[in-house]
């Protein structure tokens, strides 16, 4: 059980402490709720942009590294579809200056012309290299541009294209940061060896005088129902060919979720998975394979996924991967596959609560969702699938109509 308390300051900033005697540190994590699906889909990229942009300091701080490394501590972030967030850890006394650090970059970037340019040039050569010039780099643009026709999970993180953000305005960029970098649009977390009381004190010290900002939460449209099956096929210059086989499934807080999570460790959760002992030690036909979540907090993707051994037909190993899928929609897993996934599951989650920046992590990521209390209950949830919910579950996600298909063919003979 993981203990914390929670208050909202008056500019609806939301402040979650849980206290940690186990290390002397404390991890300050801001989670803010503005992710790629809350962008403008002719300018996307921006939340990731954004991600880089108050790296390079803010309305009062020229440089954020420094001050940390100055006291002993560490900062990152990262952006995903859904969510903004930002930590840093420091020794517990030196709590003063993360929350001096993350207040300001609540309050806003410098805005230069100068550091906008270079944070653009530095986001499209990560573009350019990481999608572009990086072998299967695109997958994910053209598996998601496949699978989403509304919803806006149809580009990643990264954006639709490096023009988005080549052609962003200084006026554009401010609108994106006050309408979604706000203290009513975000969570801070605070675990470590800190007493509650002190860390609320602070909360509202360092905070309370951000003013709260007009939200401007573009309409979020749900994907419609899929109702025909959708293939692809490329070509492009990487070694092995490879096959994406996605299907749509529900959202991240929807009960069958905790089925499908099992459902898909059965099936490629290690070296004693189905996917692995049968098709790729067994069949050998792959050299890799897998099946996963695409795990976003609005309805997402089941995956299969495999890349072909040498001489082996693309088209025999995606009819295989996605026939070892299919029979978990038609048969009982056995009781030792649940047992065994379910205590993996158990020993994950123990391993993410040991870490005090895990537990900030956690807690604000889960109070995005609706409720921070629900990172005690993620267990029971598992623990209490049964086989009989994982063939249900699978039934209704992998239905005919519902399924995306992507060929990544290798061009080299």
């Amino acid at each position: 059980m993981i203990l914390f308390e929670k208050t909202t300051l008056i500019n609806g900033l939301r402040v979650i402490v849980h206290t940690d005697r186990s290390t002397p540190f404390v991890a300050v994590n801001v989670c803010y709720n503005v992710g790629a699906k809350h962008e403008d889909p002719s300018r996307t990229g921006f939340a990731h942009l954004f991600e880089h942009l108050t790296f390079g300091g803010s309305k009062h701080v020229p440089d954020f590294d420094t001050p940390i490394q100055n006291v002993g501590g560490q900062n990152n972030a990262f952006t995903t579809n859904d969510i903004t967030n930002y930590y840093i850890t420091v020794p517990a006394n030196n709590i003063e200056t993360a929350l001096w650090l993350e207040s300001d970059r609540m309050l806003g970037p410098k805005f230069t012309k100068k550091g906008l340019d270079v944070q653009r040039n530095v986001v499209i050569e990560e573009f350019r290299q990481r999608n572009l010039n990086k072998p299967y780099g695109d997958t994910w643009h053209l598996l998601r541009d496949l699978c989403y026709k509304v919803h806006p999970y149809r580009w990643p993180t990264i954006g639709l294209t490096p023009e988005h953000i080549e052609q962003a305005t200084m006026e554009e960029v401010k609108d994106f940061f006050f309408h979604h970098y706000a203290p009513n649009n975000a969570v801070l977390s605070i675990s470590g060896n800190i007493d509650t009381d002190e860390a609320h004190r602070l909360a509202e010290k360092w905070f309370s005088d951000i003013p709260e900002r007009e939200l401007k939460n573009s309409l979020i449209l749900p994907e419609p129902l899929q109702t025909a099956d959708r293939e692809q096929t490329v070509h492009r210059d990487v070694p092995i060919s490879t096959f994406f086989v996605a299907w749509h499934m529900c959202s991240r807080l929807d009960h069958d979720f905790y089925a499908a999570d099992l459902l898909t460790d059965i099936l490629s959760g290690g070296n004693s998975s189905r996917v692995e002992e049968r098709l790729v030690k067994g069949q050998k036909l792959f050299a890799e394979a897998d099946v996963f979540l695409s795990g976003e907090n609005d309805p997402g993707l089941l995956v299969a996924t495999g890349k072909m051994n040498e001489g082996i037909d693309l088209e025999l190993g995606r009819k295989t991967l996605v026939e070892e899928v299919l029979k978990t929609a038609d048969a009982l897993v056995t009781p030792y596959e649940l047992e065994k996934v379910k205590n993996k599951v158990e020993a994950e989650q123990v391993f993410n609560e040991i870490g005090y920046l895990e537990k900030a992590m956690q807690l604000a990521a889960y109070e995005i969702l609706g409720d921070a209390g629900q990172i005690n209950h993620q267990a029971d949830h598992y623990r209490n699938v049964t086989a009989e919910e994982i063939r249900t579950v699978a039934s209704r996600i992998l239905q005919p109509g519902n399924c995306n298909t992507l060929n990544y063919l290798s061009l080299k003979k």
